[in-house]
């Protein structure tokens, strides 16, 4: 009875070996354009035969729609990446095993993976085939030219699209899996399992470079001025990227958190628009602000409650100053592992709805979201889109490091709608 078991170990074992294969690093890194949608505030990249793919950091794989009458290579269920597919189960899915199929065909055991649109909430099966991706090569300052590879995605019906920006037919998933765009851009082109993504907000589109290369904007290396390095964390089953803020939050260099919360768990989302803090950091997180802004003389400038949902401290627009960063509010400060700082000035702090008033642009964690997380379970703050824009963060999966500017490169007049999309001559 051993015997059998035994087997099964080892071959877990290798499917999880083969799952986090890189590269060599011998090859050129990619680059790609990332668009901000207006309506969603999700952000896209044209890799599918110039569509766009939403980009989820925390999607463990790479899906979107397949034409129905169209006839596509399905990988069978005992397929090594049919096995790393099953690694990952969403919220609510039941697992069936790595790699094992969900309905026994005895003729054919077809891979049928789960895709997760994480906007929604939403879940589907479909199959998992190979699909040509393209982006163009890069030396850091231009784009040199289009690079197609295939790369193993799963086909997803149309109503997985509910949430998506209009004309967008998928997902690209960045997170820790080798069927994540980056981990396939690694694998196929043999370079570092690493990706520099600068959000730009609008208008103007960022950019995200995958394969560790170098980053010029305006003739500078601003992926040298990277000032802040952390280490990634794990979280419960989770493919997605952590960090820990032992040191809790700061406002102005004066500590709120952690106090009994400490250390916290943060995680990063660009499928989430706003930062999202859980009930219990969230409250004395609203508190100390509200009471600080009332020691500035500001409380005069609220908007009476209640704000503009989803946001709770709201102000009026004429008369809260503004500075070269944004609103001249409370420098908020996340104190990561490692003696550095998460950062986060006016211009990521604050929004402004639809031109008009301006709102502390942090949100309250709803108790059993989309994530899977009920309250007390969930990390005590995700890192929403809003505070990543115009910041250059490096997720290295193979350093296991997050590396991110600090806004220095802001002071030279630098942002991430500035790389230079021209093919040189």
């Amino acid at each position: 009875m051993w015997q059998p078991k035994c087997l099964i170990l080892v071959a877990v074992s290798l499917s999880v070996l083969a799952c986090t294969a890189a590269g060599d690093g011998g090859g050129r890194s990619l680059v790609t354009a990332v668009t901000k949608d207006a309506t969603t505030s999700l952000y896209t990249i044209p890799v599918k035969s110039g569509r766009p793919l939403v980009l989820d950091l925390s999607g463990p794989i790479v899906w979107s729609t397949c034409d129905d009458g169209a006839p596509h290579d399905t990988l069978e269920c005992n397929n090594i990446d049919c096995m790393c597919a099953h690694r990952f189960h969403p919220p609510s899915c039941p697992h069936t095993g790595y790699g094992m199929p969900d309905v026994h065909n005895p003729y054919r055991c077809k891979c049928t993976p789960h895709p997760h649109n994480s906007v929604s909430g939403d879940t589907a099966s479909g199959d998992m085939t190979r699909v040509a991706l393209s982006a163009n090569a890069t030396d850091g300052m231009n784009p040199l030219g289009p690079v197609s590879f295939t790369a193993v995605t799963s086909c997803a019906p149309d109503t997985l699209l509910q949430g998506l920006p209009v004309g967008a037919v998928g997902v690209a998933g960045l997170a820790r899996s080798s069927l994540a765009f980056p981990a396939q851009v690694a694998g196929t082109q043999g370079v570092a399992n690493s990706f520099a993504l600068c959000l730009s907000s609008s208008p103007g589109n960022g950019v995200a470079i995958f394969g560790g290369g170098p980053l010029f904007v305006l003739g500078q290396p601003i992926s040298e001025m990277l000032g802040s390095n952390t280490h990634l964390r794990k979280y419960k089953d989770s493919p997605g990227y952590y960090i820990m803020a032992s040191k809790g939050i700061t406002m102005d260099g004066v500590q709120i958190l952690p106090g009994e919360h400490a250390p916290l768990t943060i995680g990063l989302s660009t499928t989430t628009p706003y930062t999202e803090l859980r009930s219990d950091v969230y409250r004395p997180f609203i508190n100390v602000f509200d009471q600080a802004m009332e020691c500035w003389g500001a409380a005069a400038l609220r908007v009476p409650f209640p704000a503009a949902s989803p946001f709770e401290l709201c102000y009026n627009n004429s008369k809260l100053p503004q500075k070269r960063f944004g609103f001249f509010v409370l420098r908020i400060s996340l104190m990561l592992d490692g003696g550095t700082s998460w950062p986060v000035f006016g211009m990521n702090s604050v929004v402004r709805l639809n031109r008009g008033t301006p709102c502390l642009a942090f949100v309250e964690m709803k108790a059993g979201n989309k994530a899977g997380y009920g309250d007390g379970a969930a990390p005590a703050v995700v890192i929403g889109s809003f505070q990543m824009e115009n910041m250059l963060l490096v997720i290295d999966e193979e350093k296991q490091t997050l590396g991110f500017t600090t806004g220095q490169h802001l002071n030279n007049g630098l942002s991430c709608g500035h790389f230079n999309f021209t093919m040189p001559a």
